[in-house]
């Protein structure tokens, strides 16, 4: 006899169901509260989230200092007076007046696990309720593009997942930026015809699991599984494909995988996702900061620069926000590994286009780079601000399915000195 459990199985050998199997793979089944939409008051259409996984450190990025805490980069004048960065950021460093760069970020999650979860969802973890990312959020209250492409995507990262607002609104993760998504296409021997057999055929089982237990994943799971069909027979499925874009183009964001996800991302962008992440990983460096830092500056530089250049080009700049974080900070002091360990108490974070002030620095640390002595931003606060670009009540609230109010962040409120 036929089961569920075997139909799914077999599902997942096929189109339809290795498409699912992407969001599956990073997304907890979970039941999905009320419907709601956006305002759509706000600058922005969308986000674009550099997530740079590790924990950059701060003092030899945005935040450079003198002493014994610096490391051998020098820093250098920007366009904005007065305002200094990274030497390995030169590219950056001429966009600096479009650049609001918070050098008073601070929290107390110096786990990476933990802290990776708050700079997503405005949360700390807790083990009563996984909060939906404000990825999930933007998703669940705009909804997907007309395009057929999804309302979230991933890109070289997995991500967090949308908590209990389920997995119909969680990302869709591609592993391996500008390309095609694997799978999107039928499966051996299956034409139009027995594709939709096939639809018919899980529709049933599924509305006879829901009629006989009452699961409200299966709601869920039927919205993700329609989110697929419409991804694989996309008109805008091509945006993930960036070798269609010229070779200047290609080659002003860098020859590699985080420069090919930033240029996908102002393609997807363009198409009408509303939030896309692509991630830069190595930044956990508790060996060799100087060198590791300066390699990892070296990829950043021509695909965050290229990116802002592009979206301009492509007319995006004013209705696209582009965030840049990561975990936390590093030390000021130097390990014996020459690296620098974990610091949640001070880093920074930068913010550009869609509602934000270009050319001003937001918040100070002191002379070590070790404590935010002037206009502290916490995580939450950050998040809503960039959810108030886009036009959401930071303070938009649902019910998780034990009956507890979650806000969109956890009592942030948006830092007026970043906004338009």
């Amino acid at each position: 006899m036929l089961t569920r459990r075997d139909l799914l199985r077999a599902g997942v050998t096929s189109g339809l169901g290795l498409v699912v199997s992407r969001w599956l793979e990073r997304s907890a089944l979970a039941d999905a509260p009320g419907t709601g939409t956006g305002t759509g008051t706000g600058r922005a259409k969308s986000v674009i989230l550099l997530y740079m996984n590790g924990g950059p450190s701060h003092i030899d990025t945005w935040d450079p200092k003198t002493g014994k805490v610096a490391g051998p980069a020098k820093a250098i004048k920007t366009s904005v007076p007065g305002v200094m960065i990274s030497e390995h950021m030169p590219r950056l460093a001429r966009l600096a007046d479009k650049l609001a760069i918070v050098r008073g970020m601070t929290s107390k999650e110096g786990n990476h696990q933990r802290a990776q979860y708050l700079l997503r969802t405005g949360y700390s973890p807790n083990p009563t309720v996984a909060h939906p990312s404000l990825a999930a959020w933007v998703a669940k209250r705009f909804g997907e593009p007309s395009t057929g492409l999804p309302g979230s995507v991933s890109l070289g990262g997995p991500s967090i997942g949308a908590g209990f607002f389920g997995v119909q609104y969680g990302p869709f993760v591609v592993q391996t930026p500008g390309q095609l998504p694997q799978n999107v296409g039928y499966g051996p021997g299956v034409d139009d015809a027995r594709f939709e057999a096939r639809k018919s055929l899980l529709d049933g089982i599924e509305s006879s699991f829901a009629a006989q237990t009452g699961d409200a994943k299966v709601d869920g799971r039927r919205q993700l599984y329609g989110k697929a069909d419409r991804l694989m027979h996309a008109t805008s499925l091509k945006a993930f494909d960036a070798s269609e874009e010229p070779e200047a183009v290609r080659a002003a964001y860098g020859d590699t995988p985080f420069g090919r996800g930033c240029l996908t991302a102002a393609r997807l962008v363009a198409s009408g996702v509303r939030f896309v992440e692509v991630t830069l990983d190595g930044w956990d460096t508790h060996q060799d900061v100087f060198g590791r830092t300066k390699r990892l500056m070296g990829i950043l530089d021509p695909a965050m620069s290229g990116l802002l250049e592009d979206l301009q080009r492509r007319g995006l700049a004013d209705s696209t926000l582009v965030v840049w974080m990561g975990d936390f900070g590093r030390t000021p002091n130097i390990n014996g590994n020459d690296g620098r360990d974990h610091f949640p108490n001070a880093w920074s974070a930068v913010l550009a286009g869609a509602g934000i002030r270009g050319g001003v620095v937001h918040g100070e640390t002191d002379a070590q780079g070790a404590k935010v002595v002037k206009d502290a931003v916490t995580v939450p606060n950050l998040l809503a601000t960039i959810a108030t670009t886009l036009g959401l009540d930071p303070a938009d609230m649902v019910q998780s399915p034990a009956g507890r109010p979650i806000a969109l962040t956890d009592g942030g409120v948006p830092v007026k000195a970043l906004l338009v």
